[in-house]
């Protein structure tokens, strides 16, 4: 039976324009509660304008948002819901870590002091230190707490790991699935560490020419593609009438990434031809997809 649940999320016709430079044009798309979505697309593809709009902290030009069913602008029903981990987040001169949570805690309802804590010391970040002096790393710190803490229905993460190490970003992905795994809510994470955050996610947006042209499960995207390698006369055999979405080539040998499900009579004849297969990662996959759409081949 299918769910008749008010979609966390729901986007319709969305665009953005500043003067004559549309950055967002008939934006499409819904997310459920209690999914973790990562939002994929190169440096200016609109991914930050998309939050900020659903966060109410942008206005749109045309097209219709709704969160919970309702639009969030001056909403406070809705507003409160929602957590926004911003990597330009800028705090009072004479702030300390304290006084940003203090005032997470007055807005966020369902904040929680006690997680806020284990992940202070789990960053290492110093409790005393004025947050102006904070390096890059610390200064994500702070947004990535506040973002867990907060509990919030809907959590907005954009590019939460700037300046954190490989450790501090794995406690990061740790702890943020430790704590959507006891209190599930809406996540939208937006990255450029794909693999790194392959695991994490299960819903997949990528905008490119100021739209969504990737969503689907992640599971699904996944099985979108597979790669195969070998002399480039048996590649182009195997190639041929596929959508391939990218080849390499060094000297007499060849790699071409093919788009579809591997099949058992795919394999065999993948064998016959003296060819390896393997899986495409999800960075490799969404790269190679973006960069095919941006050729005009998948329209």
């Amino acid at each position: 039976m299918k769910s008749t649940a008010v979609p966390a999320i729901s986007v319709s016709g969305l665009t953005k324009r500043y003067g004559r430079n549309v950055v967002l044009d008939g934006v499409d798309f819904t997310l459920d509660e209690g999914v973790i979505c990562g939002l994929f697309g190169r440096n200016g593809s609109g991914k930050t304008t998309i939050m900020s709009i659903l966060t109410a902290q942008n206005f749109p030009s045309g097209g219709q948002i709704r969160i919970f069913g309702e639009d969030p602008y001056e909403n406070p029903r809705v507003l409160p819901r929602m957590c926004f981990v911003r990597e330009n987040q800028k705090y009072p001169d004479d702030a300390r870590p304290h006084h940003a949570f203090e005032m997470a805690r007055l807005f966020y309802p369902n904040w929680n002091d006690e997680l806020a804590n284990e992940l202070v010391d789990a960053f290492n970040l110093p409790r005393c230190t004025r947050i102006k002096k904070f390096s890059r790393g610390q200064l994500s710190a702070v947004g990535v707490i506040i973002g867990l803490a907060s509990r919030a229905d809907i959590t907005f993460f954009d590019e939460p790991y700037l300046g954190l190490d490989a450790i501090a970003r794995q406690t990061f992905y740790d702890r943020l699935l430790a704590d959507y795994a006891e209190h599930p809510r809406t996540i939208l994470l937006s990255s450029h560490l794909i693999d790194e955050i392959a695991d994490l996610i299960e819903r997949v947006l990528v905008v490119d020419g100021k739209r969504i042209v990737v969503d689907t499960e992640a599971d699904e995207l996944r099985a979108q593609a597979f790669s195969i390698v070998g002399k480039e006369s048996a590649v182009d055999e195997f190639a041929a009438g596929r959508e391939e979405l990218h080849r390499e080539r060094l000297g007499p040998v060849a790699s071409a990434t093919i788009r579809g499900h591997i099949t058992d009579d795919d394999q065999a004849r993948i064998a016959a031809l003296g060819l390896t297969s393997g899986p495409v990662s999800m960075q490799e996959l969404i790269v190679r997809m973006t960069q095919h759409y941006s050729e005009g081949a998948l329209r």
